[in-house]
């Protein structure tokens, strides 16, 4: 979480080297991903730091139409440093689900409750790939460097993390973890 103007700075470093972005202009005004990317950190450093009401409201509302433009909606204070949202496209995540460090999340994803409940939700890992399509809910836990493939149904816990998950319903279909399948915002200083 972004408690400080350090901690806001490191965030935004982390996703840029997660995306594999240099730190141009044309990034930083034509990245439509990135621009989105900025404002979520911006809304999470506003919210934790106490920073007049008019300024969070104001970049809140950047978000919100930025987020519709693109097909995301995505609260604050959900994901930790690292985050790669690599493409546009349609991204559910619940006010309520607990994301780690490095993950890269895909289009038509859905990070949500389960049915009828609002704080039954999903805690997910460092270092976690979310491919394509894929659907996560329910009060489950997904272990670090976790793989999960595209179209697949997460609706119970795989806590020990370090596999490949797939199918419908979730299974694991491989000892494969992240390695190489996702940028470590965290771990690279040089960015």
């Amino acid at each position: 979480m972004i408690c400080s103007r350090d901690d806001y700075q490191y965030y935004l470093r982390a996703d840029r080297c997660a995306l594999g972005l240099d730190n141009t202009w044309k990034n930083r005004w034509f990245n439509d991903r990135w621009r989105f990317q900025r404002l979520l950190r911006r809304v999470e450093f506003y919210r934790n730091c106490g920073r007049p009401r008019w300024q969070q409201l104001w970049a809140e509302w950047r978000m919100r139409c930025l987020g519709r433009l693109l097909g995301y909606s995505i609260p604050p204070n959900v994901f930790g440093p690292g985050l790669a949202l690599p493409h546009r496209g349609t991204i559910v995540v619940n006010a309520f689900a607990r994301v780690g460090a490095n993950c890269r999340l895909h289009v038509c994803t859905s990070i949500g409750t389960q049915a009828g409940t609002l704080d039954q939700v999903p805690v997910i890992g460092d270092n976690c790939y979310i491919g394509p399509g894929a659907k996560l809910f329910g009060r489950i836990v997904i272990g670090d460097n976790t793989v999960i493939g595209a179209n697949a149904v997460v609706n119970h816990s795989f806590p020990d993390g370090g596999y490949t998950l797939g199918g419908i319903p979730a299974r694991v279909i491989s000892g494969r973890d992240s390695d190489g399948l996702l940028i470590r915002g965290t771990d690279d200083a040089s960015c």
